[in-house]
């Protein structure tokens, strides 16, 4: 056994309730099973539950400016310093919460009415210099091959042939230098130049760009939308920073959007990155299997602010419109015919984000009898 799998065992020795491996067998049950497991009312969509949900972000990042924009600049400069990352960490994580909101109405799970979902979710995610639409169709194909190395839409995983991650920075140092480059940069990045996401063999990869491979025909004109929200959005910063000055506009928006960029990071690459989940190539992946390799995580009192998204992903893999005040109660309905398919990790946050960077550096097939399956796991 390699060094990999050495480090696998011993860590399974230490915390054997989150690196006990899923199965990869066929599940017993099929998605019919859960769906009747799940009481019906949490299918329902309520637009009162909705909208409150709406309100309860703005009305928050609304009084997170306020007092930051009355009070910090009134603070001697030792407790300003303080209190301005503060202020950033908190209005990031609510600014996480309604990119949450946006998210949701792209599944339509906001309400029963397609366009007023693409009304709202447009707004929210425009505001918060997020493409919908680009998005919107991208996290369809994700939600379609979750998990199929060759289709997934997202955090696709490294092979050990790619010698920049399993050899030059497969150490301390150089996970530490992927961390914050994730961190900071995987939101932007990502959306403008496809970074973690799936490899196309023609044309500009890119949820701005309405002639993308991601996109179809008839999904192109609303990648134009898409653009004109997030520039438009640009532009009233721009006009915003002009006005008050850019301090004042980094301070009270730019270094909140960052925060909120580093949570995204953090949500997405979390529920997708685990040593005892697998990855699957086309002669093993199926769409149950592949929807069930996903990971709940405890964000702790972050919860709140995302709308408890974090501790119940696997439910919305297996049931994408069902709105997020409905997911922890059918969540907790479908867990006991769920078994050991079900993985929930509750480290915490940073130790497992870093432990996730240094330790699933690079995905490889198990070996059956000296044959390569297709079933893939992370190695170090």
């Amino acid at each position: 056994m390699g060094a990999g799998g050495r480090m696998n065992v011993a860590k399974a020795e230490e915390k054997p309730h989150a690196f006990k491996r899923v199965p990869v067998s066929k599940p017993p049950f099929e998605l019919s099973d859960l769906k009747k497991a799940i009481p019906p009312h949490c299918f329902k969509r309520s637009l009162v539950r909705s909208f409150a949900a709406v309100f309860r972000d703005f009305i928050i990042i609304g009084a997170l400016y306020y007092l930051a924009d009355t009070f910090i600049p009134m603070l001697p400069k030792p407790l300003a310093y303080v209190a301005w990352p503060v202020y950033w960490f908190f209005q990031g994580a609510y600014l996480m919460g309604l990119w949450v909101i946006g998210h949701e109405c792209g599944h339509h799970g906001f309400s029963d009415y397609p366009w007023l979902n693409d009304t709202i979710g447009f707004i929210v995610h425009s505001l918060i210099l997020t493409p919908y639409f680009g998005f919107k169709y991208s996290h369809r194909t994700h939600h379609a091959n979750t998990n199929s190395i060759e289709y997934d839409e997202v955090w696709i995983p490294k092979r050990k042939s790619d010698k920049l991650y399993s050899e030059i920075l497969n150490n301390p140092t150089g996970a530490f230098i992927v961390f914050v480059f994730k961190i900071v940069l995987g939101f932007p990045l990502y959306f403008v130049f496809n970074l973690y996401g799936r490899k196309y063999e023609k044309g500009i990869t890119s949820h701005f760009y309405p002639y993308s491979p991601i996109f179809n025909d008839s999904e192109r004109f609303q990648i134009f939308l898409t653009d004109l929200g997030v520039f438009g959005t640009c532009y009233l910063v721009y006009k915003m920073a002009a006005i008050n000055g850019t301090q004042w506009m980094m301070n009270i928006y730019g270094m909140p959007i960052l925060f909120m960029s580093g949570f995204f990071i953090l949500l997405t690459y979390l529920h997708h990155t685990h040593p005892a989940i697998p990855h699957y190539d086309s002669t093993e992946w199926d769409w149950l299997r592949g929807a069930l390799a996903t990971v709940d995580r405890n964000f702790g009192f972050l919860n709140h602010a995302f709308h408890d998204v974090t501790r119940t992903h696997t439910v919305h893999h297996l049931f994408p419109t069902i709105p997020h005040y409905h997911t922890f109660e059918a969540r907790e309905a479908v867990k006991p015919i769920l078994g050991e398919y079900y993985k929930y990790d509750d480290t915490p946050i940073l130790e497992a984000v870093w432990r996730e960077t240094k330790d699933c550096i690079f995905i490889e097939p198990d070996e059956v009898n000296g044959e390569k399956k297709g079933i893939y796991w992370f190695y170090k």
